[in-house]
């Protein structure tokens, strides 16, 4: 025991090609069996496995109550900060467990899923180390896995690949609520959405959220706890950020992301987080990386827990799923179910909402909700939702959202009709329905 947690904790501050980044995973799942669950969700186009470990008191399964959390690196290959920050915030967590109360409770609370790479064949391809770019950014068929994802607003005629199709598949197995995806680069938070249309304000060079509110707070606390994000300065003087964060489309317009995918299609707010103005800086530099971001992670895993979240019932007490649960005002052009176990997750800032759940077929159900922060507890606000009318013969069937681009047939409905966007959310509702 005593050599298998030697083993775990022996992680220097250097870059840990594949063989090393496995055999540190695995070493780590064997001395915390219990606190970690290691696998694979599927294999990069020259074989390589996608590993993620998972941390929590319950880390082999989704657990009623206790929110899933993901951070995602190396998306692009040659962008190597986040992978290895990663693995030092993995030796962190264990090592804190049962030690530091604050990150005990948090693993006790919170199911935590860690990625350090999406594109291990990008990262072994980068053989010379470059901070402006290199071939090593795409996967091994040439493809920017941050444009290979469906997209919202226009056709993405760009052929999945295979680590995309795993996390794509990864997202819809678990009930993932917050998330971010680590790049480099540049030095700041950036939100969704990426892209963008007339609905959503892109005319402005803004592309708003119906959660626009959820995201810049999501930015700002990642930027305020960073050690010089929050300054705004950017890596040159042509290029500033305030606060330290950004809207994405008002960056640059990008088709195909990531973030806008969690969150249209996989109910789960994700940010991307620029962590250095170098992509492949030297190793020698590691150190002071993970020291500037190490409160900052903490930090912004804690954000999981704000909000509402509950189960919707029906009369005997049995779980619903796919019931229809949002906060009036901010429809999901998706909308947001509940899963398998009838739970939802909202993430909402303090504030009054009124919740709406609807189970197809019966009258919705409406609560008023006074939400605190709850973020220090560890624990959304619990409102659950009991279907009164619903036997367990009677469940809402599965129904998957559309992969077409939903925001472009809303700008199309709004040049017909120029409905409200709440309105217009709810038509594409029906429509996705009833196709």
């Amino acid at each position: 025991i005593l050599c298998l947690a030697s083993a775990a904790a022996a992680l220097d501050f250097k870059y840990h090609h594949t063989e090393e980044l496995e055999q540190y995973l695995r070493g780590v799942h064997a001395a915390y069996p219990s606190l970690t669950h290691l696998h694979s969700i599927g294999r990069s186009v020259e074989g390589r496995d996608l590993w993620v470990l998972v941390l929590g008191r319950f880390p082999t399964h989704h657990k009623i109550g206790i929110p899933e959390f993901k951070y995602v690196a190396n998306m692009h290959g040659d962008e190597t900060v986040g992978r290895e920050i990663l693995l030092h915030l993995i030796d962190f967590l264990v090592s804190s467990y049962g030690r530091d109360p604050v990150i005990t409770r948090l693993l006790n609370n919170t199911r935590i899923h860690i990625m350090p790479t999406m594109n291990p064949d990008g990262f072994e391809a980068t053989k010379v180390p470059d901070c402006y770019y290199t071939q090593g950014r795409y996967n091994r068929n040439g493809a920017d896995l941050n444009r290979n994802f469906p997209d919202a607003f226009e056709n993405n005629s760009a052929s999945i690949q295979p680590e995309t199709r795993a996390v794509m598949d990864w997202i819809k197995n678990e009930t993932f609520v917050l998330s971010a995806n680590l790049h480099g680069g540049a030095l700041v938070a950036s939100y969704t959405f990426d892209n963008g249309n007339p609905v959503t304000g892109s005319s402005k060079g803004y592309s708003t959220s119906p959660d626009d509110d959820v995201f810049i707070h999501l930015a700002k606390t990642y930027s305020s706890n960073h050690a010089s994000m929050y300054k705004g300065t950017g890596c040159d003087s042509r290029q500033t950020f305030p606060g330290g964060i950004t809207n994405g489309f008002s960056w640059y317009q990008l088709e195909g992301g990531m973030q806008d995918y969690n969150y249209v299609w996989g109910q789960c707010f994700e940010i991307t987080l620029e962590l250095s103005c170098c992509k492949y800086p030297p190793a020698d530099q590691l150190e002071k990386f993970w020291r500037d971001n190490k409160v900052a992670l903490i930090e912004y895993i804690k954000q999981v827990h704000l909000g509402v979240k509950g189960q919707v019932t029906d009369k005997n007490g049995n779980p619903i799923p796919n019931a229809i649960v949002e906060a009036k005002g901010r429809a999901h052009v998706c909308p947001y179910r509940t899963n398998e176990q009838g739970e939802y997750f909202l993430l909402l800032l303090p504030g009054t909402y009124v919740i709406n759940a609807t189970v197809p077929g019966f009258k919705s159900i409406l609560k008023t909700v006074e939400i605190p922060d709850n973020t220090g507890n560890f624990s959304a606000l619990k409102q659950d939702f009991s279907f009164p009318e619903v036997s367990d013969q009677i469940r809402s069937r599965v129904v998957s959202c559309a992969k077409i681009p939903l925001y472009q047939e809303l700008a199309r409905a709004s040049a017909a009709v120029k409905p409200t966007i709440h309105i217009l959310a709810l038509m594409t509702t029906m429509l996705v329905i009833f196709k």
